[in-house]
């Protein structure tokens, strides 16, 4: 069996995340969504609504498991014998970034690949950090992530949007 992990944050997944997730099942029999702490972001989210929402939002595919990991991506991979982790691209200034970390693991452990997927050109622009804003200010984010993601944001912002 092919199997992969997807780190990030996913703080709050997107239709972007979604995006990826379905092209790395055309390659890859499982993959599971490890939500990663990272040590220079704040997150909106706690842990536990992360993982509640990016299940929500992945529930209509069997073959994707959703945990977190606090540590590094290759440990994480090297417990569970994985040695694949997939990342979106949207654009060249996202490669340089995710190339260097993708170097970074390899050295690492020699045993670990990662698969660069590129997201559907509608998803180019998005970005966690640019849905939160557009939540924060009231904007109709519905186009951006899955409906349980924007009742999320909804009640965290306490906003309607705007018409």
């Amino acid at each position: 069996m092919k199997r992969a992990i997807y780190p990030g944050s996913f703080d709050p997944i997107t239709n972007g995340h979604l995006n990826i997730v379905e092209r790395a099942l055309d390659v890859f029999d499982r993959v599971t969504i490890v939500i990663s702490t990272n040590s220079q972001k704040v997150p909106l989210f706690e842990l536990s609504d992360s993982i509640r929402m990016v299940s929500e939002a992945t529930k209509c595919w069997s073959q994707v498991d959703v945990d977190h990991n606090d540590g590094l991506t290759v440990d994480y991979a090297r417990r569970n014998g994985i040695h694949t982790a997939i990342r979106g691209l949207r654009a060249v200034t996202d490669f340089e970034h995710e190339f260097s970390m993708a170097l970074t693991n390899r050295s690492l452990w020699g045993e670990f690949d990662t698969v660069f997927l590129m997201t559907k050109a509608e998803y180019m622009y998005l970005s966690s950090s640019v849905v939160r804003q557009v939540a924060q200010l009231g904007g109709d984010i519905s186009q951006f992530v899955p409906k349980c993601v924007e009742n999320e944001l909804r009640e965290k912002f306490d906003k309607k949007p705007k018409a």
